[in-house]
């Protein structure tokens, strides 16, 4: 059993985005490994594992426009289940 089971991807659009400000609020209110923060300051990408994912896309929403937002259920797929 993974210890965080739900892929979390997508894309913030938005104004004044920081990818560290970004990055620090997510490791600091979410429990979850393999975050990456990216981009500039109008487009962030986010790739996080986390238990919560609504959590973060509610954070993220909050931030500006989130699109291209993939969740994937980790725990199906190493049981070669779609996820």
């Amino acid at each position: 059993m993974l210890e965080f089971r739900y892929d979390t991807q997508l894309l913030i659009e938005g104004h004044d985005l920081d990818e560290d400000a970004i990055n620090d609020y997510i490791s600091s209110h979410f429990k979850g490994d393999c975050l990456l923060a990216v981009g500039d300051d109008e487009l962030i990408k986010i790739h996080f594992h986390t238990n919560e994912p609504w959590d973060v896309l509610k954070y993220c929403a909050s931030l500006g426009e989130i699109y291209d937002i993939v969740v994937e259920d980790m725990e199906r797929q190493s049981k070669g289940l779609k996820g």
